[in-house]
C-alpha cells in the first residue's frame, strides 16, 4: 500500500478536495488511516500498549477511532470522517468508502471475532451501523443512519433500522 495510492482512491472519491497536496495536508481520514497502519505494524509484533497509544494519539488528532488490531485492505477512503468507529476484530476489504460517524461495532464481550467482515468495494453511509459479527458483501451499499445486525449478500443494499435488504441496481450505487 503506497502513499501515492491512498492520495489517488482519496482524489477519486472525494470531489471536494483538488489536489493531492491538499489532500494530503488536510484529510483526516487519510491521517487516521496512515496512523492505524504504525499501530497495526506494532499490534502485529506484540508491542500493543504502543500500538494503542498510536491509536489513541490518531483518535485525538482525527476523531477516527481505528483499533489497531482490525484489518483492513487497500484504497480505504474516510470522508468526513468525524466519529468513525472501527473495531478490534474488524475486517474491511478494498475500494471501501465509509462516511462520518460510521460504527463496525461488536455485540459480545468474549473474546472471538465479534465485529463486521466488510467485502469490496462496498459503501457505508453517514452514520450507519454494523454491529457484531456479520459479513457485508461485496458490492453493497448501507444507507446513512442503517442499523446493519445481519449480513448482507454480494450487490445489496441496506436501509432503515434494523436494516431492510434491497436489490442494488447501477442507479443506488451512489445515491446512498
Amino acid at each position: 500500500m503506497s502513499i501515492r495510492e491512498d492520495i489517488r482512491a482519496g482524489l477519486e472519491r472525494d470531489p471536494a478536495t483538488l489536489t493531492g497536496f491538499e489532500l494530503f495536508l488536510t484529510s483526516p481520514g487519510l491521517h487516521a488511516i496512515w496512523l492505524y497502519r504504525s499501530a497495526h505494524w506494532l499490534w502485529k509484533r506484540k508491542r500493543r500498549i504502543l500500538a494503542r497509544m498510536v491509536s489513541n494519539h490518531a483518535k485525538f488528532y482525527t476523531a477516527i477511532e481505528i483499533h489497531p488490531g482490525a484489518v483492513i485492505g487497500k484504497r480505504l477512503v474516510i470522508d468526513h470522517g468525524v466519529g468513525v468507529v472501527i473495531g478490534e476484530t474488524a475486517v474491511i476489504g478494498d475500494d471501501v468508502l465509509i462516511y462520518h460517524g460510521v460504527t463496525l461495532g461488536g455485540k459480545t464481550l468474549e473474546p472471538v471475532k465479534r465485529h463486521p467482515t466488510v467485502g469490496d468495494r462496498v459503501i457505508l453511509g453517514a452514520g450507519s451501523k454494523l454491529i457484531g459479527n456479520i459479513e457485508i458483501g461485496n458490492d453493497c451499499a448501507v444507507g446513512a443512519n442503517a442499523v446493519v445486525t445481519r449480513s448482507m449478500p454480494n450487490g445489496t443494499v441496506a436501509v432503515g433500522v434494523n436494516a431492510r435488504l434491497l436489490p442494488m441496481t447501477g442507479e443506488d450505487y451512489y445515491v446512498i
